[in-house]
């Protein structure tokens, strides 16, 4: 699930509110699942990986993460990401360009105190994306932590990411594959939309 907050009244904010709406009743699962590319500094190539979306805040979308990660490392070093959503249950596709940043540590910490404690204790204890020894120690830290730590004190390495789209495009598809793509592109303050042929 997606929380909503303080919608935005903007076009392609609205376009995509009701897509989810479309979505989840038609019972879409990982609806929250959203494909974030990064680029990579280091090895000069692009990267990407599912995160599940958890918030859309006015224009703000909101997902958490932890900030020693190799996505982190990237989003440091270059803040341009495209994402990509796929609802199959409405056969449609929406693509995103934006610039990313953290959110404030308030409201990390607002939020990690809600959540629950065995996704707390994977927070606390994963070295996200360092390489271990086995799963088998993945597990015991995990268990570890699950024991033994305040669980619900958000460490300064967790947190979230925000991002606010400046190009939207909607895909539907059609059986005919006579799909249908509206583009919409942030320009001075204005939403500029365009049809894309197929």
């Amino acid at each position: 699930m997606i929380n909503f907050l303080n919608n935005s009244s903007e076009t392609p904010y609205v376009i995509f509110k009701n897509k989810y709406d479309e979505a989840l009743d038609a019972n879409q699962s990982s609806i929250e699942a959203i494909s974030i590319s990064s680029f990579s500094h280091e090895l000069n190539e692009v990267d990407s990986r599912f995160v599940n979306l958890k918030f859309v805040d006015k224009k703000d979308f909101i997902f958490f993460s932890n900030y020693e990660s190799q996505k982190a490392l990237q989003f440091k070093s270059h803040d341009q990401i495209s994402c990509l959503i796929f609802w199959n249950k409405i056969n449609s596709q929406i693509r995103m360009k934006a610039k990313i940043k953290k959110t404030s540590t308030d409201f990390n910490k607002k939020y990690f105190s809600n959540r629950d404690r065995k996704k707390n204790a994977l927070a606390i204890s994963s070295n996200q994306s360092k390489e271990i020894k086995s799963y088998g120690e993945v597990k015991t830290n995990f268990e570890n932590v699950l024991e033994d730590k305040d669980l619900y004190k958000c460490p300064p390495y967790w947190g979230g990411y925000k991002f606010e789209p400046h190009y939207f495009e909607f895909w539907d598809g059609h059986p005919s594959r006579i799909n249908k793509r509206e583009i919409f592109n942030l320009v001075d303050g204005e939403w500029i939309s365009k049809i894309l042929q197929p």
